[in-house]
């Protein structure tokens, strides 16, 4: 692997930091705003002379398509991923139940960090100004813990709903990334309420499931 310049290794360092605290990796204007540059083409040229270093890879067909590899272990012979497509969730279940299983989908096991447990089908426009667009699949990485700021797939009650997670003493906020949705205020103390994951990518979805 060649040497990085130092613009090249911060670069590298605010993709990884802002795809640990999103969930996604950062698109080409966040990346602009944060190092101070005036134009989106000057993050592409960066982010391109990183590819070709052999640090990342630039996703086709996914949103925000910046994967970070990891140097100790090559991508290439790496055996594919199998993970299941969810569907709709029924109230109450499981959301790995295997009735909810539409389809399995193979994915390079370095495409999402941390690693991806399943995909969810979105449905609907609540989180569109990130990226994620009604029939996308959503990867999500299973646990019960999240922090503010981050994407999760979150039970309300008998609903699972994906948005983004604000905490405030004992009262959660589910924040839409679209203005069209207001935010959902749950009280802890009260309300049914619980973390099925954390969203770490997104695939664009071609295929009909």
């Amino acid at each position: 692997m060649d040497e990085l310049t130092e613009r090249q290794g911060e670069i590298l360092r605010l993709v990884r930091e802002l795809t640990e605290v999103s969930g996604f990796p950062p698109t080409r204007a966040e990346i602009a705003r944060s190092m101070g540059f005036r134009s989106v083409n000057a993050a592409e040229q960066h982010l391109r002379a990183l590819e070709k270093k052999g640090v990342i890879e630039i996703l086709s067909g996914a949103s925000r398509g910046i994967r970070v590899k990891d140097t100790k272990i090559g991508a290439r012979g790496a055996r594919l991923l199998e993970l299941p497509v969810i569907g709709r969730v029924a109230a109450g279940s499981p959301i790995l139940a295997e009735a909810h299983v539409q389809a399995r989908y193979q994915v390079d096991p370095n495409m999402f960090t941390p690693r991806a447990d399943y995909l969810l089908k979105v449905r609907g426009l609540s989180m569109q100004d990130v990226g994620i667009l009604d029939g996308d699949l959503l990867a999500v990485h299973r646990t019960e813990e999240a922090r503010t700021g981050q994407i999760i797939v979150a039970r309300l009650g008998e609903e699972v709903t994906v948005k983004r997670l604000r905490r405030r003493g004992h009262t959660i906020q589910l924040v839409a990334e679209n203005p069209d949705f207001l935010p959902i205020d749950i009280d802890l103390k009260t309300e049914d309420f619980s973390i099925e994951g954390i969203a770490v990518g997104v695939i664009r979805n071609t295929r009909t499931f």
